[in-house]
């Protein structure tokens, strides 16, 4: 729960990018997705999961070769669903292997999941992004540091991310 925890930090630092509204819009979108899919809430948390350990270590190399500062701005434009921006942080070589390693963890089939994914990546990097300072501010990205620097163990696990996430927006009543 480390990341989410860091989620919620961003969302009430006032120095940090994060709110409440932009955490809703990137929920909304993906269960927008997911419903007219027929995909699960389980299967889902399956997806980000597989799609988080195979994304760490491509936004490491980007950042190793171009910068903390790089990397964080092709973010900020992939969370505005940039495609060029997509392509240039994830090509289209390292989409397919994501495709298949989400593919074995989740058991939806590869067309799904190359369905998805133009919609999964922008929603992770939007979530991602509401960790970095506001204009003026002297401050990273915090939340993007937290995800990038781990060590592969539940505290980073995307997939817990967007369940605390969802359960945060939608409280059981």
């Amino acid at each position: 729960m480390g990341l989410f925890f860091d989620l919620l930090s961003s969302i009430n630092n006032p120095e940090q990018e994060g709110s409440v509204d932009q955490l809703s819009t990137v929920m909304n979108s993906v269960q927008q997705f997911t419903d007219s899919e027929g995909v699960d809430s389980s299967t889902m948390e399956t997806v980000f999961s597989a799609l988080g350990g195979s994304l760490r270590p491509v936004l490491q190399q980007q950042g190793d070769a171009g910068g903390a500062g790089m990397l964080g701005n092709l973010i900020a434009q992939v969370s505005g669903n940039n495609s060029v921006a997509l392509n240039s942080l994830c090509p289209p070589q390292m989409q397919q292997q994501m495709i298949q390693v989400i593919t074995q963890h989740s058991g939806l089939d590869s067309g799904m999941i190359q369905k998805m994914l133009p919609m999964l990546l922008p929603a992770v990097f939007s979530l991602l992004n509401m960790g970095k300072g506001k204009p003026g501010t002297n401050m990273g990205n915090p939340l993007l540091n937290a995800f990038l620097n781990s060590d592969r163990d539940q505290d980073t696990n995307l997939g817990n991310v967007f369940k605390f996430a969802n359960r945060f927006l939608h409280p059981p009543q």
